[in-house]
């Protein structure tokens, strides 16, 4: 059994909340800052430490895991007044787990190595359900993966060494394109689907049972929820996947290879955003494109 370490983590929602219980399960003494009282609350019933202010957490932890929304949130808990840069010891590993642009993670990185602190970017690849297994691309240095990758272990199945810091998110931002390809193909399907007589639920039932090349399994995720017409309680929500498409396209762009699907498919995202569908799990986004109709 690996020794107990103190680790910190940086928002306890849906998939924070994941390495924290798995944390304390191991032995871990976990200290965690979280904005949402009700995620809070219940991180403290897993038996997490709360914490007044990411410093706080960066004070009592050999290692701090990352969970925040996007570059903004990060910046401003790495690098503001009460940020971990401001109570970290020298020796300290950050994992950045969320999905963020490649640019923001090699620029804390650089900011976080003038404090001695080591700075990994390890988006996840994987839906919450299957916590366990999921696939974590990591960039940044091999001796601070070395350090952490028991923690990790406790939640991914496979963890893959991607190169520099930013290869990870850069990695996942192709990830999420493809995703948003399926998901925008999916919601266009269903839409035109209706419009030619055929019933989502047949149209979904058949395909699925077809064993055809063109079943993915986030189409099986997507499928049910478009037949029973439940969007709530996302797997992964419309404006997150709008804000990731954004990052991803930001990202091609600068590099100088412009994304026409990408594009495209942002347009749907920010379609279904602008008609207030941004809580609801993605796979209501036939409804965006019904409503685009006129229908």
């Amino acid at each position: 059994m690996e020794s107990a370490m103190r680790v910190g983590i940086l928002g306890v929602g849906i998939m924070g909340s994941l390495l924290l219980e798995r944390c304390v399960r191991a032995g871990h003494e976990t200290f965690f800052f979280e904005l949402s009282p009700a995620a809070r609350e219940k991180a403290v019933k897993l038996g997490g430490k709360d914490c007044r202010t990411p410093k706080d957490v960066a004070a009592g932890a050999e290692c701090v895991f990352l969970f925040l929304p996007g570059p903004a949130e990060i910046q401003s808990c790495l690098l503001g007044e009460d940020g971990v840069l401001h109570g970290a010891a020298p020796g300290l590993v950050v994992v950045d787990m969320a999905t963020s642009s490649p640019f923001n993670t090699t620029a804390m990185a650089k900011a976080a190595a003038e404090k001695g602190v080591a700075y990994l970017d390890a988006p996840v690849l994987g839906r919450p359900i299957a916590v366990g297994n999921w696939c974590l691309p990591v960039g940044g240095d091999a001796g601070a993966l070395t350090k952490v990758r028991p923690v990790l272990e406790l939640v991914a199945g496979k963890i893959i060494p991607v190169g520099e810091s930013g290869n990870g998110h850069a990695v996942k931002l192709l990830n999420q394109m493809m995703f948003g390809a399926i998901n925008a193909m999916t919601a266009e399907m269903m839409a035109v689907a209706t419009q030619v007589g055929i019933a989502p639920k047949l149209l979904y039932e058949t395909i699925a049972a077809s064993g055809a090349g063109t079943v993915s399994n986030l189409f099986k995720e997507l499928g049910p929820r478009v037949v029973e017409d439940k969007y709530d309680n996302p797997a992964f929500s419309v404006t997150l996947l709008c804000k990731d498409i954004r990052l991803a396209v930001d990202m091609a762009a600068a590099a100088g290879a412009p994304p026409l699907l990408g594009r495209a498919i942002q347009q749907l995202n920010e379609l279904a955003l602008a008609q207030g569908l941004g809580a609801e799990d993605t796979s209501c986004m036939w409804r965006a494109v019904k409503k685009m109709w006129g229908k």
